[in-house]
């Protein structure tokens, strides 16, 4: 890995380039156009060209192929889709379709990233697919970021693959992506993150807060599908706080401290907001690592509601209530996420640590080999007291598949590994154990 004079690898020039091409007019645009087709409930008409979900839907998929096109093909887009029947709000026999576009690696394809926003939107009544429901900022605002996610890094090559997701049935019980998570599976895909952007455009807050230097990023703190047994390991060797959601939470804090200016990422240690869900759940469930990037202040008078006006107050999820220079910034949030993610080596695998009753901790690892490992420079070693938020302490250590820390006793400290790029793109730090695994 080299740097210029001034410090700077390659993969910093690549992700500050990415970072100043979002487009606040563009995905201003894009919220517009959504909001015009009136209502994108999951139930709501499906054959106008210009009203309700199924309009919406061909529009992204329209919007991915010219984007597509304008990179000589580099994107496949699809429908993913089943039908969902007798849940309490699909009653009946309802087709959900999502529409993703596949931006595949050069050196290791099966290894995905992925940036989701929801196509539906809802008023009041959940089951109501018929009144005016513009649904601008939830989540036309999540939508047209994962539109210009597209844009930008279309344009450039990465050794992984970046999938970008339009997610349907949200608001009727996240069917679109339990149904997009099983078609990972199914297909193969070694998914290390989804980055699931639901309300990225508000900056006034119920509170009375108006404030657009933050954003929230929601993470679950141990694995949804955690069995007994390693639930009985992490008991004794931590990791409560180190799930690969987790970590995840941790890269993207410290992106946006490097990559994004006046952006300053709060973690919240929860899966989702109090008693409440997102997209990002049903890829946790299946042991996929994700989380919810957001707005940090909410207007619950502009979710979820009828449009009206009462008592002087407005209601209704409207144009008026979207902030797009916020929305660029916390796209371009994403976009150097995903851009360091997809352009890093394979995420080091089978970590294990060991030091009981040592002056010394030694970590272990599986070197990465063959083409998906072209890329691979070297490891890092991390540590941090246990009660640090962030990965304070860090030692470059080479192609190698061990390395022990002397003096340092593993009783004080939680350790990790992360894998570089021979042009500076760095992996998420992997806990050891099962508790930290991002899988092979």
């Amino acid at each position: 890995m080299t740097a210029d004079a001034a410090g700077q690898t390659d993969n910093d020039k690549r992700l500050r380039k990415v970072e100043a091409a979002v487009s606040a007019s563009r995905i201003e645009a894009d919220i517009r156009r959504l909001a015009d087709f009136g209502t994108r409930h999951t139930l709501s008409e499906t054959e106008s060209d210009t009203r309700g979900i199924g309009a919406a839907r061909r529009w992204i998929k329209s919007e991915f192929d010219r984007i597509s096109a304008d990179c000589g093909g580099c994107l496949d887009v699809i429908y993913v889709s089943d039908f969902i029947e007798g849940e309490p709000r699909i009653p009946e026999r309802t087709e959900v379709v999502s529409v993703i576009a596949i931006q595949r690696g050069r050196l290791d394809p099966d290894r995905v990233v992925m940036m989701s926003g929801d196509i539906d939107s809802r008023v009041s009544d959940p089951m109501d697919g018929e009144s005016d429901s513009p649904g601008a900022n939830d989540n036309a605002s999540g939508m047209a970021g994962v539109l210009e996610a597209a844009r930008v890094l279309s344009q450039e090559e990465f050794a992984g693959t970046i999938v970008y997701a339009g997610l349907s049935g949200e608001e009727q019980g996240l069917f679109g992506g339990k149904i997009v998570a099983k078609h990972a599976l199914d297909e193969g895909w070694r998914v290390k993150a989804v980055l699931n952007n639901d309300m990225i455009g508000n900056i006034e807050g119920i509170d009375g807060v108006i404030e657009n230097s933050t954003s929230r990023v929601f993470s679950e703190g141990t694995r949804a599908n955690e069995t007994p047994e390693e639930a009985r390991t992490r008991r004794f060797t931590g990791g409560e706080v180190d799930s690969p959601s987790r970590n995840l939470a941790r890269y993207i804090d410290r992106l946006a401290d490097e990559y994004i200016p006046n952006l300053d990422v709060i973690m919240i240690y929860r899966l989702d907001r109090f008693s409440r869900g997102g997209h990002h759940r049903p890829f946790n469930e299946v042991g996929i690592p994700g989380v919810r990037i957001m707005e940090t202040h909410e207007h619950y008078d502009r979710q979820h509601q009828d449009l009206r006006s009462e008592n002087g107050v407005q209601y209704g999820d409207v144009i008026e209530g979207v902030n797009f220079d916020y929305a660029r910034k916390l796209t371009s949030l994403n976009v150097v996420t995903l851009a360091n993610m997809a352009a890093a080596p394979p995420i080091p695998a089978n970590v294990e640590v060991s030091g009981a009753v040592s002056p010394s901790t030694t970590l272990k690892w599986s070197h990465a080999e063959g083409k998906s490992a072209k890329n691979l420079a070297g490891y890092k070693v991390h540590w941090r007291l246990t009660d640090s938020p962030q990965w304070t302490n860090s030692i470059d250590v080479g192609a190698v598949s061990e390395f022990t820390l002397e003096n340092i006793v593993i009783d004080n400290y939680f350790f990790g590994v992360s894998a570089i790029a021979k042009d500076g793109a760095q992996t998420p730090v992997v806990f050891p154990g099962p508790a930290g695994s991002f899988g092979e």
